[in-house]
């Protein structure tokens, strides 16, 4: 099949922004939904100084520990705001993507640089929208959290540190997720080479590589999501040069105070596991929701070439 004749690639001049919008906001609702108890427990496994109640050996003894000593509720603690913050966070996302790359690309496939460019610029705006979300969660999240509601946790940080305290891990966030997709991105196409060289569409092939992608840029990236954790919980055990931490060269002078080198890969076995399944995910639910879209609207065969896309984690990264 001649690459000007891709249905995929060419979707930027058929197919609306709203598709890639309402495509992206599913894949990272589902994404975040289906994994977030996972996501409960990476935050807790990186507490620098964690409760004795709360140190946790493995993600099966950290989950077994909350549902049983606190609740199966507890998992789940701040649900809403990574809710109302990744829905519009993936949608601008994917459509940012998408139009960038087609600029660049001229609609045409195979460049990665303009792929590259558009997964950076598209970073930005998805960061912007997720880093707040990501704080009042994280906060939520920790071992015997103060806060009992998202809006009391949402009201409680404006008060007492400002509108900065949302945006204080943005620049870690940002540090961390440009490396994490691109690293994403070459481990995908990698796998893809590997699994499925005719770029045929494949689920199977298109969530394995997605699930290999994910773990190699979470391993690699690590001790910046820990930082981040850090920035954004702001642990009062970790307080003791400064009334905050503030700033990547900070969070990483206290992480290595307290824990040394191995303190930047805290709950990484957590992380892993969150991100091979959630990179897959949301990978594939916004493969099938661009599928299904431009197959009603065009009536393209069940068979037809669709193409490969890059997947954003949140976390995240996250």
């Amino acid at each position: 099949m001649d690459e000007n004749d891709n249905p995929y690639e060419t979707l930027g001049t058929t197919t609306s922004m709203s598709t890639h919008m309402f495509a992206g906001a599913a894949a990272g609702v589902m994404e975040h939904s289906v994994m977030y108890p996972v996501d409960c427990v990476k935050t807790r496994m990186q507490s620098l100084v964690p409760d004795p109640k709360a140190d946790y050996q493995s993600v099966a003894d950290a989950l077994n520990k909350i549902v049983r000593h606190e609740g199966i509720r507890n998992t789940v603690r701040g649900f809403s705001a990574m809710a109302i913050g990744a829905g519009p966070a993936h949608a601008l996302y994917f459509a940012c993507y998408e139009k960038v790359k087609f600029i660049l690309s001229d609609g045409k496939q195979g460049n990665h640089f303009a792929n590259g460019i558009a997964g950076c610029t598209a970073t930005l705006l998805h960061d912007a929208i997720m880093n707040p979300a990501e704080v009042v969660k994280q906060r939520m999240q920790m071992y015997a959290s103060p806060y009992q509601s998202t809006l009391l946790c949402c009201r409680e940080i404006l008060q007492t540190e400002g509108v900065r305290a949302f945006y204080r891990s943005y620049m870690t966030q940002l540090t961390m997720n440009i490396p994490f997709q691109s690293i994403q991105f070459i481990a995908y196409e990698v796998m893809q080479d590997f699994l499925n060289k005719e770029r045929n569409y494949d689920p199977t092939s298109h969530i394995a590589a997605g699930a290999v992608a994910g773990a190699v840029a979470a391993s690699v990236t690590m001790p910046l999501d820990v930082c981040k954790t850090l920035l954004n919980t702001q642990e009062h055990c970790a307080r003791t040069h400064s009334t905050y931490i503030s700033g990547m060269a900070s969070a990483f002078r206290t992480i290595y105070e307290f824990c040394g080198i191995s303190g930047f890969f805290r709950g990484l076995s957590a992380r892993v596991i969150y991100q091979m399944p959630s990179t897959a995910i949301s990978w594939s639910v916004y493969e099938f929701f661009k599928y299904v879209i431009h197959k009603r609207r065009h009536q393209v065969p069940e068979d037809i070439y669709i193409g490969p896309a890059v997947h954003i984690a949140t976390a995240t990264a996250g």
